[in-house]
């Protein structure tokens, strides 16, 4: 009846019927938050692998690119064999190598579980299943000028290196669509390595080295910020090309050579508590500044791809200002050859005769090997150091660089 006033009764039935409305609305929304979640972390998940995840990344292969320091073989295949005592210590016999034994590239491979890398300009013996090395030795960032070729540096300049990938992406894929047998396709990477792959950098030194030999100091430091410039268009050009994880070593204490430091007065000013040269070291470090500065950069810009920046100079820093306390001889002694008379890559001829350099009797107690590059001893010391990521930006393992840094 209209205006009669609700039972007791009726009253409390409606309030039940509306709570119980209310629980099940709640239950429902808990459910369905639930679910949710548990979504989101099902995707976050799978992304893992590249945001700011963990764990060890699964690569298929490594690409490199770099000078003497990780050359293992292309030098050596496409001008002049390098000769015994090099590659002497640990494979017995000429491997391609500026070294006795390793080189960090070799100690990387292993690291990940992968085969050593083969030079790509090696023709005989070779294998690509796992990745190609197009360092060679004597190789810049910057393209040849007439003034870098006079003081005899090499012609595979980085531009030409990633040509050559270009070039061996585009035939591997044109034979796997071409229905390649079995036989030569283990000896290949598959079309869907290329962007799992790691790639790695070493390459910077000679730029440097030239600048200082060729130039005023002041403008010396002017010159980096090209030559990062044109790093910069090579890591863009490898990420146009499906590139995503790479690792980037800075360049070493170049003034701490062997060779350098015997090639100039030892102004008491000019020299640290090492004995290095201050102002070739001083052009590392700038360099090196401006490529952490540049790394940053392409972080921001290609946000898909995991780059890491190694501090490699610290690494080798740290050795040579405690050698001793390491194991190590005088940090600017060397083990093969004589400086500017019989170098420990090129034979001498004397009286009709080709004479090998001859090495010491205990390279391993040597951070220098032909005073320019490291020995076998000193890159297994230097990559125990930053192949776990103790001296990268973001410290992390090679083994994870696949993740993508949160900070950026």
């Amino acid at each position: 009846m209209e205006g009669q006033r609700p039972s007791v009764g009726n009253g409390i039935i409606g309030r039940w019927k509306t709570a119980w409305a209310s629980r099940n609305s709640v239950k429902t929304f808990t459910i369905a938050a639930f679910f949710a979640v548990a979504f989101s972390l099902f995707i976050l998940g799978g992304r893992q692998r590249n945001l700011g995840g963990s764990g060890t990344c699964d690569f298929p292969a490594v690409f490199n690119f770099g000078d003497s320091n990780s050359d293992t073989g292309g030098k050596s295949a496409a001008f002049h064999r390098i000769p015994l005592p090099n590659g002497n210590t640990f494979f017995q016999k000429p491997s391609g190598r500026y070294c006795n034994g390793e080189l960090i590239i070799d100690f990387i491979a292993e690291k990940l579980g992968l085969p050593h890398l083969s030079a790509y300009l090696d023709s005989i013996g070779t294998n690509f299943r796992h990745g190609a090395n197009f360092a060679t030795g004597g190789s810049t960032i910057q393209r040849l000028d007439a003034r870098m070729f006079k003081i005899g540096y090499s012609p595979i300049s980085l531009d030409i290196q990633l040509s050559q990938f270009e070039q061996f992406k585009e035939r591997i894929n044109e034979l796997y669509k071409e229905g390649v047998n079995a036989n030569i396709k283990s000896k290949l990477p598959r079309p869907e390595d290329f962007s799992q792959a790691l790639y790695t950098f070493d390459i910077g030194q000679n730029d440097l080295d030239c600048a200082f030999k060729s130039m005023t100091e002041k403008q010396a430091i002017e010159s980096v910020p090209g030559i990062i410039n044109q790093f910069a268009q090579a890591v863009k050009r490898l990420h146009n090309q499906g590139a995503r994880t790479f690792w980037i070593h800075n360049t070493g204490p170049i003034g701490c050579l062997p060779f350098e430091v015997l090639d100039y007065p030892q102004q008491h000013e000019n020299v640290d508590q090492n004995g290095c040269l201050r102002s070739l070291n001083e052009i590392a470090h700038e360099f090196n500044r401006q490529l952490k500065d540049s790394v940053i950069q392409l972080r921001m810009q290609f946000p898909d791809a995991a780059l890491t920046y190694v501090d490699i100079y610290s690494a080798k820093y740290s050795l040579i200002s405690h050698a001793k306390h390491h194991g190590f001889a005088n940090p600017l002694g060397y083990c093969c050859g004589h400086h500017r008379d019989n170098l420990c890559w090129r034979k001498k001829t004397s009286n009709g005769t080709e004479i090998s350099a001859t090495p010491c009797s205990n390279p391993s107690g040597y951070i220098s090997w032909d005073a320019i590059h490291y020995s076998h001893a000193a890159n297994l010391w230097v990559a125990n150091k930053v192949l776990d990521g103790l001296v990268s930006d973001p410290p992390t393992p090679i083994t994870e660089a696949c993740h993508r840094s949160l900070n950026l």
